[in-house]
């Protein structure tokens, strides 16, 4: 049971990156999908959840920038992140779970190893 994240890296403030958590050992459309992030210095924060039926929750500092959606034929969910400000950086990380409150880590079962964006010019 694993959960990869990737897609992450260097772009200029105003661009943009999708990452993509992709499970293995188990099927996503069984559960709710959380991304979080960790900036330097800071605590990590929940910033967009997809329910196990499509219902999804965007933190105010990401709406009308990131969206999230998943391929269930791919096992994958992707964030797609537009207009990416410097405040993005961070490490970025997927988790699958149940939750009750999709911001909440302890509410996840499973949990990718993170991938980094930094938004820099």
């Amino acid at each position: 049971v694993q959960l990869q994240a990737c897609g992450g890296g260097l772009v200029q403030p105003g661009g943009s990156l999708r990452l993509s958590c992709v499970a293995s050992g188990f099927s996503l459309d069984t559960y709710g999908i959380g991304w979080f992030r960790q900036a330097p210095g800071k605590g990590r924060e929940g910033i967009s959840n997809i329910h196990r039926d499509g219902t999804t929750f965007y933190l105010n500092s990401v709406k009308g920038r990131f969206t999230i959606s998943r391929d269930n034929g791919k096992n994958t969910v992707y964030l797609q992140m537009n207009d990416l400000k410097p405040e993005d950086t961070a490490v970025y990380y997927c988790a699958a779970g149940w939750p009750s409150i999709p911001t909440i880590e302890l509410e996840y079962d499973v949990w990718g190893q993170g991938t980094l964006v930094t938004v820099s010019s």
